[in-house]
Parts: C-alpha cells; sequence; structure tokens
C-alpha cells in the first residue's frame, strides 16, 4: 500500500480550508446580498458599493467552474471600461484578485478571487447567518442551510386532502424502482389515492430494467406512465434522448421558493441549462459504515482514509467467526464499474478529464477534452490495485455482490465494514433482530492523503415522460409536487423510509428521533459534502460504467493484470466517447 501513503493529491480548493459553509449555500447567500442591494437602491437611493457586484460575479464564477476575463467581468457587473480597469487593477494590489495567464506570453489572463477575498466573504457570510438566524428567534449558534424552507422549525403537519381531485382518466401511473425507499412509498398508496381521489397503479423494476423501460416507454407514440422515477446519474441521458419533460415549462414563482427545501446537490442533477427535468424524491449518497462494537472491541477508530478502510478491514477479517472485514459491489458490470468510479473519485480523480472548481470538479458544459476518460492515469491504477488487496478481506462471494447483496451481508452480520447506499439501510436499521441494528456508525467515503473526503451523491427524481398527452400534464405536476413535499417525504419515512431530499423533512423532529442516518446526511448536505460528479452527468455514462465494470472484474478474477485492464478499459471507453462502440 506505498502508493496510497506516498502519493498526496492536492485538496482541490488549493489548501485552503478556512470554512464550513458549501458553495452552493454560499451562492445563494449572494443571491440574497445582491436582492438587498437592489432593494436598498430602490426604496433609499443608495447605490451598492462599485466593488460589490464584481466580486459577487467573480465568486459565483469561481465556485460553478467558469472563467472570467476582465472584459467579461466589467460587462457582468456593468460597469464603464475605464471605470471597471481601474477597479480591478486596485482590487488586484489590494490582493483581492489574482491574475492567471492564459497563454505563454502572459497577454491575456483570467481573473479569480484570490484566498483573502474568498476568506472575507465566507466570513461576512458566517456573521450575517447569525443574525438572520437570530431575527428569526433561533438560538445562537444553531445550524441552518442558509435560504432553505426549515427556518421556522416546525413540526411537518401530515397530508391533507385535496380540495379538488385528480381528473386523471384510469388513474395515476407510476413507475417506480423496485428498493426500500419506494416500497414504502407503495405502503401508503392508499392514502395518497384518497388525497388525489383518484387510483394509483404502481409497476416497480430493478435499476437496470427500470431504465431500459424508460428508454423504451419513450419511443411510444403515448406514454403507459404518468410518472418515472429516474436514477439522477441517468438524467443527461435521459434528456439527451428526449425522454422527459421540462418541468420548468410547469412550474410558477411558488414553485421556485419551494425548490429551496431540495438538497442542492440533488436538485442540481435535475437541472440541464435552465431547465429543470425532475424534482429530488429520494437523496441517498453512499456511506461507509461500520459495526461500532466489533471496532470497540479491536480499539479501533472508524478509517477516514483509505489506507486505514485496509488496516482496520484486516483486523477486523476473521473468517472463523464468519465476519469479513469488509463488504462492497463486485459483481460484473454494473455494480464493481460504479465500485471502481467511485473509488477513483476517492483517490482524487474522476472517471473523466473534468475540469476543476472550488468544491471539486464540475460535469456540465463540458468539452471534447473534458470527455477523455482518465484510465490510463497513476490514479486509476492506485485505484485497481487497492481494489485488488480488498479483495483479501473481502467475502467468499464478494465478485457476485450488488447493492441489495452487499447490504444483506453486513446486516445479517457477515461483515464488520460496508459501502452502502442510505436508501438500503432499512435492511437492518428498521429489523431489530439484526447484529448491526443499533450498532452502526456512519462515515464519509474515506480518501487517499490530500483528497477532500465526500460521500458520492446517489439518489432518485421524479419525472413526467416528454411523450405524455398534454391533457393530463397539469394534474400529473400536482401529483408530482405533491409526492415530492414535505408531508409526503415524512409519511415515507415514517413507514419505513431512511431519505429525504429535503431540508425541512431533516430538520423536524418526529423524523430524526431514533433514526441517526437521516440528521448525518441533512448534516454532510450542509457542508457541501454530497458530490454528483463522481458519476458524470454525462449520456454515455451507463455504457461507461458497464464496459469499466467488465474490465475491472476480469482483473478481480486474476485474468488481467491492473495496467493491461485499465489500458483496454481505456481503449474501450475512448471508442465509447467518440461513438464507436
Amino acid at each position: 500500500m506505498s502508493r496510497v501513503e506516498n502519493r498526496p493529491i492536492p485538496d482541490s480548493t488549493g489548501g485552503h480550508s478556512f470554512h464550513r459553509m458549501s458553495g452552493h449555500e454560499l451562492d445563494r447567500f449572494l443571491d440574497f446580498v445582491t436582492r438587498i442591494q437592489t432593494e436598498t437602491e430602490s426604496c433609499l437611493g443608495l447605490p451598492p458599493p462599485r466593488e460589490m457586484p464584481v466580486m459577487i460575479q467573480l465568486l459565483r464564477s469561481h465556485f460553478r467552474g467558469r472563467l472570467e476575463t476582465p472584459s467579461s467581468l466589467i460587462d457582468a457587473a456593468g460597469l464603464p471600461r475605464g471605470t471597471g480597469h481601474r477597479m480591478l487593477e486596485d482590487l488586484i494590489a489590494r490582493g483581492l484578485v489574482q491574475r492567471r495567464p492564459r497563454t505563454r506570453s502572459g497577454k491575456t489572463f483570467s481573473l479569480h478571487p484570490s484566498p483573502d477575498l474568498i476568506r472575507n466573504w465566507f466570513d461576512y457570510a458566517r456573521r450575517m447567518k447569525s443574525l438572520v438566524g437570530s431575527a428569526f428567534g433561533m438560538p445562537e449558534g444553531t445550524e441552518y442551510f442558509f435560504g432553505a424552507s426549515y427556518l421556522t422549525g416546525s413540526i411537518i403537519p401530515p397530508l391533507p386532502v385535496m380540495r379538488e381531485q385528480l381528473s386523471l382518466r384510469h388513474g395515476l401511473r407510476l413507475l417506480l424502482h423496485a428498493d426500500p425507499a419506494f416500497l414504502a412509498m407503495q405502503k401508503v398508496k392508499q392514502q395518497f389515492e384518497m388525497h388525489f381521489g383518484t387510483t394509483i397503479e404502481v409497476r416497480a423494476l430493478s435499476i437496470d430494467r427500470l431504465r431500459r423501460e424508460i428508454l423504451d416507454n419513450s419511443r411510444r407514440a403515448r406514454s403507459s406512465f404518468d410518472i418515472v422515477t429516474c436514477d439522477l446519474a441517468w438524467m443527461a441521458e435521459m434528456v439527451d434522448e428526449g425522454a422527459l419533460h421540462p418541468l420548468s415549462d410547469l412550474a410558477g414563482a411558488e414553485t421556485a421558493t419551494d425548490l429551496h427545501d431540495f438538497h442542492p446537490e440533488a436538485l442540481a442533477t435535475a437541472r440541464f441549462g435552465d431547465r429543470l427535468f425532475g424534482l429530488p424524491v429520494q437523496t441517498t449518497p453512499e456511506l461507509l459504515i461500520h459495526r461500532t462494537d466489533l471496532l470497540a472491541e479491536r480499539g479501533l477508530a472508524p478509517p477516514t482514509t483509505l489506507e486505514e478502510t485496509l488496516q482496520a478491514a484486516r483486523a477486523l477479517h476473521d473468517p472463523d467467526r464468519g465476519v469479513s472485514g469488509i463488504c462492497w459491489n463486485g459483481a460484473r458490470g454494473t455494480p464493481v464499474g460504479t465500485t471502481f468510479m467511485l473509488l477513483m473519485a476517492d483517490f482524487g480523480q474522476p472517471v473523466l478529464n473534468l475540469p476543476r472548481t472550488a468544491e471539486g470538479f464540475s460535469d456540465r458544459d463540458l468539452s471534447a477534452a473534458h470527455l477523455r476518460p482518465a484510465l490510463d492515469s497513476d490514479t486509476a491504477l492506485m485505484a485497481a490495485e487497492f481494489l485488488v488487496e480488498l479483495l483479501s478481506v473481502s467475502p467468499d462471494n464478494v465478485l457476485q455482490m450488488s447493492w441489495f447483496e452487499r447490504a444483506k451481508c453486513y446486516a445479517e452480520g457477515r461483515a464488520a465494514m460496508a459501502y452502502c447506499y442510505t436508501q438500503i439501510m432499512p435492511m437492518f436499521e428498521n429489523d431489530p433482530a439484526s447484529p448491526a441494528h443499533g450498532r452502526t456508525g456512519y462515515q464519509l467515503h474515506p480518501s487517499a492523503p490530500g483528497v477532500p473526503r465526500m460521500a458520492p451523491l446517489g439518489g432518485w427524481h421524479l419525472c413526467i415522460p416528454a411523450n405524455l398527452p398534454q391533457g393530463r400534464l397539469p394534474d400529473v405536476w400536482r401529483a408530482a409536487r405533491t409526492l415530492t413535499s414535505p408531508a409526503a417525504t415524512k409519511l415515507y419515512v415514517e413507514n419505513g423510509s431512511l431519505v429525504s431530499s429535503r431540508f425541512s423533512v431533516c430538520n423536524d423532529p418526529a423524523v430524526a428521533h431514533a433514526r441517526p442516518v437521516i440528521p448525518f446526511v441533512d448534516r454532510i448536505a450542509r457542508a457541501g459534502q454530497l458530490k454528483s460528479w463522481p458519476r458524470p452527468a454525462v449520456p454515455q455514462l451507463h455504457d461507461l460504467v458497464r464496459v469499466l465494470g467488465e474490465e475491472i472484474h476480469t482483473m478481480l478474477l486474476r485474468n488481467k493484470k491492473p495496467a493491461a485492464a485499465l489500458r483496454d478499459a481505456q481503449a474501450r471507453c475512448d471508442g465509447l466517447m467518440h461513438g464507436i462502440d
């Protein structure tokens, strides 16, 4: 494991970890400041400080991975050319703005906020956040996500009956994923039928069959379903295929306000350009979970690095007692392909050559260079060698395990640690007979030295098929909003689900009580540690994962050496990204 220990990878923020507020939250704060300035100028006739629009634009671009030049920055701030250039020179001289050459000659350059400017703005945002919280009567030091709808701290009331029932001939037709979280939705189907005043027909499929059915349905003259559930990793493919109706065409002003309640990273995966194609119904990150009692027996702390994970797995591996050190998705194809993709991210490199941002990487507005697979990199080789070493402390059948099997292995007490999505945790958290019940700790993904820890984001969106008849759209849109509402989400949790996409639900005392994983996910969402880029939003993602899963599985069977498997995977994935299969 010397490769893991001796190759630190720099922090994507440039080594400056001086804030706890995420970029998403700062972006909402910048909107707030902009609106305050607009109202101040409109009502009092007092213009904002001339530097403020420049700083706000520069910070927004920095956290969205967008390049700014002097001209673009001056234009966005609405300043005269001469005034704008003098202001920029002053900000540069004061160490608040940095130049970065764009060419070898240095004649053209981009502009970026300096660490001092970023630090000052995060400090300003934290202080203002505290003042706003106090104004709403929140105790000093209360943590909340700026702009979310849970500031009142009220308990979410039960779902009421709709004043006007849905007029949907043959009822509401749903296509769902067959997992514990959506099974909770089916358990309360009768309550929703009473709420909507119509019948609900549900079809639940396994993950690969669900994807195929959504694509097959999109090619029919009329959709067989009113609402379909899309894995957030499929959204780019579904939008590219024209399978989904843009919800922004249906939404009004009240929807825009309600959207602030969703975890921002989850909501971002449903947006393409300025159009929204889905409403988050589950935010389900993958976590490293561990048996707290077994770690305590060995005097071990929960691992935070990849090297510590391997060491802990070795210490806990006890085949004589029927306990393996760790279990993970090792089955051929999508399961182990996903495992390797997320492991590469833990080593600090996405599977594609994505552009860096202040908070990691961006998978939006990609150029051809960004679409090149990165499987021929040293990082990919380290990830492959790590996975080979993990085999020795894993169950004998790990290469046949997918999402359900690994969770079942952990739930039955046959593994001391596991990678697991929160949507499937009811298997042990809701089963008092499980050895893991009440004895499970949650961790972000361990990472390589110098790589910020995070939780790869999984989850589901409720979407409306593009070929749904126009006459059904208004009522189906009402149903989709209700099914993703705080009251509905709370109802799912009360009936066995352990996932939520809303700050308000996570903050409800009745939800958080005795369900520690829900407030844990809420905390990491507020801290900006949920990340979707480990599974990049590109239309070819499904095929990339499949190919990667075939090559990595062959490697784990010892039929190819790591370097050869990665070389072949690189060649095949290069072909996929260029339309050659």
